[in-house]
């Protein structure tokens, strides 16, 4: 909602906009695009002289605002038809799908095709550290989107993905999640089917071949495929991968002949997919493997995906959106294979709507159990049924028959003492959470520093 507040302010519409909270790094990313986030809901800030109200998924009836906008009869539209009917219909629309990787990929692949003189417009749910925007008009005719599988709004239950009137999809991998939304897979599944109907027979299906639910997508394409991924049989396959310190170097065969050398300044196999992905759709819009690769190496990441926010008395802090056992897993993975004896600590605070339910319990244990010591805040959504929830004491328990060092508190003071009183010199500490995490991750770089 922010990056498209921000597109329309940079067409020329007046823009303002409410929510209940605001946090970094997109209440300064507003800011800085003149729109000041004006925090509660208020219905007085609905006049008539608006032209479309756009209304998130987020809200719902009995939000003030909300019902102003239905009382007054003003226009309005969801997050999705709006950019659709503002920026995709008349441009060449690259949607990055999966249940992972979506943000990254996307931000990897605005850069691509920025670095080949493309010039595309791009909407990223994050801030990629080369553009320092979410967000970009663009003159070219390519407009990259990452596309979510959440639903539109409250009026429209439908995924977002479905608006952006795909010419080219990738669509990395399928795991049930949003379970908020979604009841099972099978669910889930067929919202990606959907995707793919979308996309016609003159344009290209991008799908991770080490995903059995993404490769299986195949069936339903009505247009050219290719695959990407580590395994033989991949179109897009990377071979040679070394893992380093603060880069991962790999080669990329297509359909068996080696097209390019990447050295990616990015940590874990998970990122080396996102590469694949992002040079095989560059290659859809005549970008050359090599010159994907030229442009990769210069990447700076994502802001949230692991991103290195400090280093205070020898130990390193980071921050991490994951919120889905999977990403947790793949983080982990990615940190131990770049310094496979340098201790980890995880740092999780279950926040998302699927993060909170008790669906992913045994998982959560599982991926957790890859780090050395682990920290579990409360559960952020005390609305949901007890029966539901997440049980932090059994999630604790677990890890700790796991051989794990595993400890639960139930306020950010505690944990960022804990980590204070314990991290010891050369430990890596990451935050994993889908909020601001009460600001936690300034707080424990602040308590190391007076340590120090």
């Amino acid at each position: 909602m922010a990056s498209l507040a921000v597109l329309l302010k940079r067409r020329g519409f007046s823009v303002s906009g409410s929510d209940a909270n605001s946090h970094p790094p997109m209440n300064a990313f507003l800011i800085e695009n003149g729109i000041e986030p004006k925090i509660g809901y208020d219905s007085n800030r609905i006049s008539t002289g608006i032209d479309i109200a756009v209304i998130g998924n987020a809200v719902s009836r009995g939000n003030p605002e909300v019902e102003a906008v239905l009382d007054r009869g003003l226009q309005y539209r969801s997050f999705p038809e709006l950019l659709r009917d503002e920026f995709l219909w008349n441009r060449k629309s690259i949607v990055v799908a999966g249940t992972h990787g979506k943000t990254t990929t996307t931000s990897m692949l605005a850069w691509v095709l920025a670095e080949a003189g493309i010039a595309p417009g791009f909407l990223v749910g994050g801030i990629p550290t080369n553009f320092e925007s979410s967000c970009q008009l663009g003159s070219g005719s390519v407009f990259v989107v990452e596309g979510d599988e959440y639903d539109s709004a409250f009026f429209d239950k439908t995924p977002k993905f479905l608006k952006y009137v795909p010419k080219v999809a990738i669509v990395g991998n399928v795991e049930f999640d949003h379970a908020d939304i979604y009841s099972d897979l099978t669910e889930l599944r067929k919202s990606f089917r959907r995707l793919l109907s979308l996309i016609p027979s003159s344009g290209k299906v991008i799908l991770g071949s080490d995903d059995s639910e993404a490769s299986a997508l195949q069936e339903v394409a009505h247009c050219g495929v290719e695959t990407f991924g580590l395994n033989q049989g991949a179109d897009w396959r990377a071979d040679e991968i070394q893992y380093g310190y603060e880069a991962t170097n790999f080669s990329v065969r297509y359909r068996s002949k080696m097209v390019a050398k990447v050295s990616l300044p990015m940590l874990g196999m998970f990122n080396v997919r996102n590469a694949l992905a992002t040079i095989a759709a560059a290659e859809t819009v005549g970008v050359s493997a090599r010159l994907a690769a030229a442009a990769l190496s210069k990447f700076q990441g994502v802001r949230r995906r692991l991103e290195f926010l400090g280093r205070e008395d020898g130990v390193v802090v980071y921050d991490d959106f994951a919120h889905h056992p999977t990403a947790i897993r793949e983080t982990l993975l990615g940190m131990r294979a770049s310094n496979p004896q340098g201790p980890i600590w995880a740092v999780f605070e279950p926040r998302s709507a699927t993060s909170c339910r008790s669906v992913f319990q045994q998982a959560f244990a599982d991926s957790l159990a890859l780090a050395d010591k682990v920290i579990v805040s409360r559960v952020f959504r005390s609305t949901i049924p007890e029966g539901e929830r997440l049980s932090e004491p059994r999630l604790i328990a677990d890890l700790a028959d796991a051989g794990v060092w595993a400890r639960y508190f139930d306020t950010t003071e505690g944990i960022v003492d804990a980590i204070s009183a314990e991290a010891k010199n050369g430990d890596r500490v990451v935050v994993m959470s889908n909020g601001d995490f009460g600001g936690i991750h300034t707080r424990i770089l602040e308590e190391l520093r007076r340590r120090d």
